[in-house]
């Protein structure tokens, strides 16, 4: 999330705007965001809430991110006339418990325009949206096939609905282990424990890595083989975005925001949700023939640069700022 904003907030910069970032880890903020973008710390609701207090009179317009962030807004804006813009990134309705929810939804109505970060969340959420695709910046210089290291990435919160296990058996059913390939897989969360036992289970903890929570995923695309993506419920997949700026090949679901990014190529490897051995065909196919992995890698990269920049997210998410004002 704090990518999410920090990209869209220094293309935002770029394009004139003075842009006030409210929240956020300060010192990752500062950096990701760069000079040109304010940074106000705020750890908490009321924290944000007082911030915004302040700062929404004189704005020209305030965009959440968020259900919680939202209920700071919209409970600080009483009275306030500056337009409330938010983001919605998941397919689902606001709030985790049935008291955020209630919350959520009576902030809700003080809302002037929602954005949907893709299609799959628009028609998952109650009330009308504008689906503008996140951006990631472009990667000029990229690795062939043959110098990258024989890698297989996931790279995703180790949590249930991640479908982690899924990549760990397709890997484990195309045999790349014993064809010199290492599954690495860095994020951290509820289910590792279990996710460890299982590599020791299938028969490759000797060629699996649990890197734990990283912030260099960038560089571990850069030099990575293939990247295996199998969340059925991604909103769109920030982390599949990058990949993609990276010529890395992806195989991911066929399902949730994925068929927004990978989907839009061509030679998209994409699998039927919870489809073990289609997974493991696709990556059987990229781990064998780096020819093809080359190919693939290039037209994921042409489909980022076309429809999935900053630049372009700020043009559009201003175009929803003009209508509300």
């Amino acid at each position: 999330m704090e990518s999410h904003v920090a990209r869209l907030a220094r293309a935002q910069v770029l394009a004139g705007d003075d842009v006030l970032v409210i929240g956020g880890d300060p010192g990752h903020m500062a950096v990701a965001c760069g000079p040109r973008v304010r940074i106000l710390p705020a750890t908490t609701v009321s924290q944000v809430r007082l911030a915004v207090r302040r700062w929404a009179p004189g704005s020209d317009v305030v965009h959440a991110h968020m259900t919680a962030a939202e209920i700071a807004c919209a409970t600080a804006m009483v009275g306030v006339r500056t337009p409330l813009v938010v983001t919605r990134h998941f397919a689902s309705e606001r709030g985790s418990n049935p008291v955020s929810a209630v919350v959520g939804s009576a902030a809700g109505r003080r809302v002037d325009a929602q954005i949907s970060i893709s299609h799959y969340v628009a028609d998952t959420i109650s009330g009308a949206s504008v689906v503008i695709h996140p951006g990631v910046d472009s990667i000029t210089a990229t690795r062939p096939a043959a110098e990258r290291e024989r890698v297989v990435l996931v790279a995703q919160r180790l949590e249930r609905e991640k479908d982690t296990e899924v990549a760990m058996r397709a890997f484990a059913l195309s045999g790349a282990a014993g064809r010199g390939w290492r599954l690495d897989v860095a994020g951290d969360g509820a289910e590792r424990a279990r996710l460890v036992a299982l590599a020791g289970e299938l028969g490759i903890g000797g060629s699996t890595r649990f890197l734990g929570h990283r912030r260099d995923v960038l560089a571990l695309m850069e030099s990575a083989g293939v990247l295996l993506a199998p969340c059925r419920v991604e909103g769109l997949g920030l982390t599949v975005l990058e990949a993609m700026a990276a010529a890395l090949p992806v195989v991911a679901v066929g399902a949730g925001g994925h068929l927004e990014t990978v989907g839009a190529a061509a030679a998209a490897a994409l699998h039927p949700p919870g489809d073990v051995v289609r997974a493991s065909e696709l990556l059987t196919v990229l781990t064998t023939d780096a020819a093809h992995r080359d190919a693939y890698g290039a037209e994921l990269q042409r489909v980022q640069r076309a429809h999935f920049t900053p630049s372009h997210q700020a043009e559009r998410t201003a175009e929803v700022y003009r209508g509300v004002r």
